[in-house]
């Protein structure tokens, strides 16, 4: 049959894990996290919201040419989105027991 105490349990236990996801949401805001390319050449710096926060040019990128200095800045900003998305995913994988490991969801 269906028991109350088990039921109450649960919305509590749910109620819990969702104020701690916010909570991660709310730490991802604060999380700055560094990628570089071309040996430090460029540097970007991403928050947990997969935002661009800063970008820095070293003054010897200033001599090569247009298009290398477009592939290291994408280059910068995707190897630090891409170490903001797995730590993002860690923080919430550890809130939720990993039920969301699966789950790619875009800012968190």
């Amino acid at each position: 049959m269906f028991n109350k105490g088990n039921m109450a349990k649960m919305l509590k236990q749910a109620q819990d894990v969702q104020k701690k996801i916010e909570n991660v949401q709310n730490e991802l805001d604060d999380l700055h996290i560094d990628g570089e390319s071309g040996g430090g050449l460029v540097k970007a710096t991403v928050n947990g919201k997969m935002e661009l926060l800063d970008m820095s040019l070293q003054d010897d990128i200033l001599e090569e040419d247009k298009e290398m200095i477009e592939d290291l800045i994408i280059s910068a900003v995707n190897n630090a989105l891409s170490k903001a998305q797995e730590e993002s995913q860690n923080r919430m994988n550890s809130v939720t027991g990993g039920m969301m490991s699966g789950m790619k969801i875009p800012g968190m």
